[in-house]
Order: C-alpha cells, then structure tokens, then sequence
C-alpha cells in the first residue's frame, strides 16, 4: 500500500550576516540519533504548533512581502508559519527576532522575507510541508546557544554551506539566497518531489 502519511506545516528561517563577499548563514547539525534526518545540516525551524496563530506580534508583515504567503493560504495560516519561524529560531538558537517576555517571543514578521516552500516525499515516513523564511541577523537579539535540537550551530560562510551535508531543499533555498542577496529575486520557490526526484519550480 502506499504512504498517505499527510506532511505537518513547518517553518524554517535563514537567518543571514554580513553581505557580498562574507554572506553567511545560520545552520546546525541534527542529532545523529535523530529520527529525521540525522547528522545533515540544516537551518533552525520545525513543526507549525497549534498555538502559533494566537502569538502577539510585534510588527506584521507589511503587505508587499505578505502577498505570496496570501495567495495560498489565509492570514491565520500566514500569521501561524511566520511565528513559527520565528519561535523555532529563538528556542534553538537563542536569537529573538522579536520582543522576548519571559517563556514567550513576540515575532516581527516585519524582518522576514519569504523565500519558498518544500514538501517531502509521499513514500517519506515522516513528511513536512515546510516554507522557509529569511532575515538579517541585524533585525535580531540574544546571545547565539543550542538547545540541544541542533549541534555544532555556527554562521557558514554560504560558498561552504554547499559542502556539508544537506539534501537537496537545502542547497536549492542555499542558491536561492545568493540570488536575493544578489538582486535577482524571482518567484518564490516551490520543491515538490515526483518518484523520489526533486521537482523545483517558481511561483
């Protein structure tokens, strides 16, 4: 029988330093006990909690950068991956793009960018519809520490990000990147994947 498993929303974020010539992202290493993915490298994100819709913001996301996110999915949904983003960051990483007020993060959508989306194979056991996000290290506070869900956390110069071992969503937002930053934005991306193999488009 084939997998129905049906993907979890998720939201990543790449946060960026520096700029041309030293452009550098943030990613971590999961734990090699992990059940998905273990050992590859990958930006901070994870799964959408029902919650996240409901989380004060401290500025929203002004309508030019909302209009993708709009077009596919209403502003509950919209408001709930931007927080996402931004929550998963701040737990695993200790930065805060937003206003921290004691066990809570206030997000501001306002430093994001939206870059894309993934989703994981259908023959996948565990399955994710994730859409990725990027923003400044600039916009954000705190002091960089794991929690634990990501190992070896440290900014990769983005020329070195391609050879560490990611899948292939990751080297595709990694280029996709480089482009923004470049001044050639695009549409967003959409990475789907057709019997195992990666299907990238724009939209």
């Amino acid at each position: 029988m084939p997998n129905r498993t049906r993907p979890r929303d998720a939201a990543s974020l790449v946060v960026t330093k520096g700029g041309a010539g030293d452009l550098r992202v943030l990613m971590g290493r999961r734990p090699p006990r992990d059940r998905f993915m273990p050992d590859v490298w990958v930006f901070p994100g994870g799964r959408v909690e029902s919650d996240d819709a409901a989380l004060p913001v401290t500025r929203a996301m002004p309508r030019a950068k909302a209009r993708p996110l709009e077009a596919r999915w209403n502003s509950a949904q919209v408001r709930a991956l931007a927080s996402a983003a931004v929550r998963e960051t701040w737990e695993e990483t200790g930065l805060a793009l937003g206003e921290v007020h004691g066990a809570t993060i206030r997000p501001d959508h306002a430093a994001l960018t939206y870059l894309g989306r993934a989703i994981t194979p259908s023959e996948s056991a565990i399955r994710y519809h994730a859409r990725f996000f990027m923003a400044s290290a600039d916009r954000a506070t705190g002091r960089l520490r794991s929690n634990g869900e990501l190992i070896d956390l440290r900014w990769v110069p983005i020329a070195k990000a391609f050879d560490l071992p990611i899948i292939d969503v990751t080297t595709e937002v990694l280029r996709h990147v480089e482009r923004v930053h470049a001044g050639r934005r695009g549409g967003p991306l959409f990475i789907r994947y057709r019997r195992g193999v990666p299907r990238i488009d724009r939209e």
